[in-house]
């Protein structure tokens, strides 16, 4: 039976990170990798197995991102088992964070995390990003979704103005890059070190530029 991680291991990931989280957050992280664990054996919600591979392919890549996400609203979209969602959320209280995810049974996991957890912050809706109705965000996140292209078209709607896209990406990702929009922009892309993970991470920000028509 895999060993669940230790404290030990989570706070030497986000020392690597530069990362500062006080005890009752670190409590909450753990306890957040424990029910995913839980879960996944019957709603499979990661192809991740191990525990201990949970903890860096996971939480310490969601928590690579957190620099990044500083705004009074993200809305994570296809969030699937929270990922970087509830990282997020836990880590930054004051950041309203909404997870959308059109899968029910991950959804309803979500609802369990927020639960037991306690994360008064955290708004979980169930639905396709292109037909729910939702409020701006100053930032919107993607893991592993979906093409820049696609991202803009799906989800750029519920991007306010002078807002972000934060999109996480493995390798370099050259040719979606050379996406058309009239909405946004490219403001940069930014290569991440997550411990434990050998693969390339790279995180692609952009922004929505005041004036320009809306996404479809």
């Amino acid at each position: 039976m895999a060993a669940e991680p230790s404290l030990s291991q989570l706070q030497q990931g986000c020392e690597a990170l530069d990362i500062e989280l006080n005890s009752e957050q670190q409590t909450k992280l753990l306890s957040y990798l424990a029910l995913l664990h839980k879960w996944n054996k019957v709603y499979n919600l990661t192809s991740v197995r191990d525990p201990a591979q949970m903890l860096s392919r996971h939480l310490l890549d969601s928590l690579a991102v957190l620099p990044y996400l500083s705004a009074a609203s993200l809305l994570d979209v296809g969030t699937g088992a929270g990922l970087p969602g509830i990282p997020v959320a836990i880590a930054s209280p004051q950041t309203a964070v909404t997870l959308l995810d059109s899968n029910s049974k991950k959804t309803r996991f979500l609802q369990q995390v927020k639960a037991e957890l306690g994360l008064d912050n955290v708004t979980v809706v169930h639905g396709r990003v292109e037909q729910v109705s939702l409020p701006k965000f100053a930032i919107i996140t993607a893991r592993a979704f979906a093409s820049i292209s696609d991202i803009i078209d799906l989800a750029g709607q519920h991007c306010e103005n002078a807002g972000r896209l934060v999109l996480m990406k493995g390798v370099y990702p050259d040719e979606e890059l050379q996406f058309e929009s009239e909405a946004f922009r490219l403001l940069d892309v930014v290569s991440l070190r997550v411990p434990g993970c050998e693969g390339e991470r790279h995180l692609v920000r952009l922004i929505k530029d005041k004036g320009c028509a809306p996404s479809k």
